[in-house]
């Protein structure tokens, strides 16, 4: 019986948001980034279902909340080069959070594997957690789901 080979990871996508689970998928990707001399691919997502009609159809709203997030994520791009890792990317998306990972940013990063938080915290940063079962059933990639 021969064992199949590892696919070599080179790529890991995280997905980030303040909740506990996904600081904690955070810190797993950027080790298993460090071990393999990996790019570590950082993402957060606007949901917008969670924006009420009058800020959806503000475009000006809309844009602030990206610069927002794109100021926000810039500091795990920071803490991840800090760690010592040499490849570090970021990257921001609109939509539901799960179907647009799997739908838009996949296909954009072409990562070997996902890492999601398993929970979500209360309110508006319930981001990844919801989404987790949904990312680990329809990723096209291996997903780590941590808790």
């Amino acid at each position: 019986m021969s064992i199949e080979k590892i696919k070599n990871i080179r790529k890991i996508l995280v997905g980030v948001d303040d909740s506990e689970d996904a600081q904690l998928a955070f810190r797993v990707a950027m080790q298993r980034a460090k071990e393999l001399d990996a790019t570590l691919y950082i993402t957060s997502i606007i949901e917008t279902d969670e924006m009420n009609v009058y800020q959806v159809l503000d475009v000006d709203y809309i844009h602030k909340s990206i610069d927002e997030l794109n100021e926000h994520i810039k500091g795990y791009k920071k803490i991840a080069l800090e760690s010592g890792i040499k490849k570090v990317k970021t990257i921001t998306a609109q939509g539901d959070a799960g179907e647009t990972i799997i739908k838009k940013v996949i296909p954009e990063v072409n990562p070997d594997l996902l890492v999601v938080g398993a929970l979500a915290k209360d309110g508006l940063g319930k981001y990844f957690g919801s989404q987790a079962a949904y990312m680990a059933k329809y990723s096209p990639v291996s997903v780590l789901v941590v808790r």
